[in-house]
This record gives structure tokens, sequence and C-alpha cells, in this order.
């Protein structure tokens, strides 16, 4: 895993080789004790839960971010180092 984004109490990140569960490109994100997975390119929420203020920040992120965010999964799936990606602000 490679944490990728911190920001508004919320952590993004991938995992290395992990395109066999959800098989699209994705992002997880924490915040407090709840986890959920994005799909990347199309902002939905594919699993777990986040307040309505927390998943308007990470869809609006993810938009900001989707091109770099599938360069990094190019990465993660081939097991290489991934590049942070700058935070909301």
């Amino acid at each position: 895993m490679a944490i990728i984004s911190m920001f508004y109490g919320l952590i993004v990140s991938m995992y290395y080789l992990d395109n066999k569960r959800h098989h699209l490109p994705h992002i997880h994100v924490k915040y407090q004790d709840k986890e959920s997975v994005f799909a990347i390119e199309t902002g939905d929420l594919l699993e777990g839960i986040l307040p309505g203020n927390k998943r308007k920040l990470i869809e609006a992120w993810i938009e900001i971010h989707k091109e770099e965010l599938m360069a990094d999964w190019t990465l993660a799936i081939e097991g290489q180092k991934l590049f942070t990606i700058e935070p909301l602000k």
C-alpha cells in the first residue's frame, strides 16, 4: 500500500497489484474509522461509506487529478513506486 495524498482528515492510498477484486482502477480512502473504495474513472463509491461532506471532497479531488491517478494506477498494478498527488487546499 502507498499513501498518495492526505487532506481534511482523509488518507488516500493505492495498493500494489490490486486489480483483481474490483477489476477497475480505484483508490482506497480512510477517514477516522471508516474505509471506502472509489472508482477513478467515474468517482463512484464502490465499497464502504464516508460522511457526505467528505465524499464530495474525494469526488472533486478525483475529478481534478484523474490523469495523475490513472498514471499512479498503472504504476501500482505493475508494482512500481507511486507518485504523491497534491491534496485539496
